[in-house]
């Protein structure tokens, strides 16, 4: 009998790194690993789903119990800012980096198995991942993805068989992740806080040649590819506040250079809408709250700069400055994308002082009268279309201000130049039905818990087309009632 995997077109280009950059690791067998669910649409994109059509064997290799023998399994180093305090080490305290493969454009994505164990940055923990977390960042990854938000992606639940301790015992689960790379602004950190400069030359060449390539032909490289990050950044912050998103842990070590959403912890999407909400249980001051996520990600670009400092140029001087010259374009590129995807969402062009004063009294509306800040839009892309404003009408209990609102966004509409057609179908794209409502979420969990886990298919396969009109799916596209509404998200450690 062949050695399963044996031909699966596997790699791991950052352990051809020195060994200050990880550590490598045998895999942890667990008791009786089962596959939950396997993302078969992301496998055949990434042109590996015909190396998994063997179910026990796949359920072995993505719970971390047993690797293919040309694999190299490794955790990666990075320290970071956790909650605006510094950690000098932390690293993949329960993940590993089990390769990497190609797909047809020849893109490299890493393969990275979340809750397979113990390593030597655990910090004293269990290296674990309870089945709930596992669910929720499946769910929320996946619907991210179809939302057409950069973000990891995920490509199999596996149950281990074993129970995880935390205020109770769990069942234990493994989360295969899928990303265009784990390098994070706490990786860049890591080095510079240790004072190697050759380790961050390393780094930032490995993340050029691997995610950037352009910058190689740039007269300072080391700029070109801060620059690019915080770009990515500046977009995808303004991406996740058009819909209602909020991360809940933007710590340094949870920043990918890449762009990509990242570490779906206790992370939600807002039903009533209020700038300041979060829902983290451990964020008391409100630090990564939806309306202050700009700033952090700002905050972690500068940590970022900082640890670029020693490669941008021999003289510090010279390289603070060039670091400047880029963080002081944040700002621009965050406003432009943040207007552009409201503009969408309201059907209008946030160009003048007096349309984006409009955006601000939308929000203040919203917050006054405590509405769902997904129906709402959702609501207004119909009224556009048909010119009924029942849906609307119907989420206020005060309906003159609506009315009052409503009068006003008119009015700035019969200003615009742009075709009504194409207007429409701007808002369409911009306004999803469905979103991973929070209720909706626990009870994927709570039941995936005892045993159904077609409640988490079922809420995944909505999810899957967001702004689409879906016939049977009404419950998903409902605010929760006040009985269900969840006020906090736990981190899964």
């Amino acid at each position: 009998m062949s050695e399963p995997f044996a031909n699966l077109p596997f790699d791991n280009s950052y352990g051809r790194l020195p060994g200050k950059f990880y550590s490598r690791l045998s895999p942890i067998a667990a008791r009786s690993p089962y596959l939950v669910e396997f993302n078969q649409g992301l496998a055949e994109e990434l042109r590996i789903a015909n190396h998994f059509h063997d179910t026990e064997a796949t359920a072995r290799f993505l719970s971390g119990s047993r690797f293919p023998k040309h694999a190299d399994p490794l955790a990666m180093v990075y320290a970071g800012h956790q909650f605006g305090n510094w950690v000098p080490r932390l690293g993949d305290g329960r993940a590993l980096l089990a390769g990497e493969v190609k797909d047809s454009s020849g893109t490299l994505w890493d393969i990275h198995l979340k809750g397979s164990g113990p390593t030597p940055y655990s910090r004293n923990g269990d290296g674990l991942a309870a089945l709930g977390p596992v669910i929720r960042e499946y769910v929320v990854s996946e619907a991210m993805h179809a939302l057409d938000v950069p973000t990891t992606r995920s490509l199999a639940v596996v149950t281990t068989g074993d129970n995880v301790r935390r205020e109770e015992a769990l069942e234990g689960a493994v989360l295969t992740r899928i990303a265009r790379s784990h390098v994070r602004v706490g990786t860049f950190q890591y080095f510079y806080a240790n004072q190697d400069h050759e380790a961050l030359q390393q780094l930032a060449d490995f993340c050029i040649d691997r995610l950037y390539p352009d910058c190689r032909n740039a007269d300072n490289p080391v700029q070109a590819l801060l620059a690019k990050v915080v770009e990515k950044q500046a977009t995808l912050v303004a991406h996740w506040l058009s819909l209602g998103f909020i991360h809940g842990v933007m710590n340094t070590d949870n920043m990918a250079i890449s762009g990509e959403t990242i570490d779906y912890g206790p992370c939600a999407f807002m039903d009533r809408f209020h700038a300041a909400k979060t829902f983290s249980s451990i964020d008391r001051h409100g630090r990564y709250s939806w309306g202050n996520q700009p700033h952090m990600a700002h905050w972690n670009l500068a940590q970022l700069a900082t640890a670029l400092v020693p490669i941008l140029a021999e003289d510090q001087s010279d390289a603070m400055q060039l670091a400047q010259e880029v963080l002081d374009g944040f700002a621009e590129q965050f406003n432009q994308s943040y207007l552009q995807r409201f503009g969408q969402k309201l059907g209008l062009v946030l160009k003048e002082e007096q349309e984006e004063a409009f955006l601000n009294t939308t929000l203040e509306l919203l917050t006054k009268h405590q509405i769902d800040f997904t129906l709402f839009f959702r609501h207004l892309s119909e009224f556009a279309r048909d010119n009924q404003h029942e849906g609307l009408a119907n989420l206020f209990a005060n309906r003159r201000a609506v009315a009052v609102w409503l009068d006003n966004w008119l009015m700035l509409m019969g200003q615009q130049v742009n075709d009504p057609s194409d207007r429409y179908q701007a808002m369409r794209k911009a306004n999803p039905i469905y979103i991973p409502r929070n209720h909706q979420v626990e009870a994927a969990i709570n039941a995936a818990y005892h045993g159904n886990f077609e409640v988490f298919r079922r809420l995944s396969e909505v999810l899957s087309k967001p702004y689409t009109e879906q016939a049977g799916a009404e419950e998903y596209e409902a605010e929760p009632s006040d009985n269900e509404m969840v006020h906090a998200t736990f981190c899964g450690t």
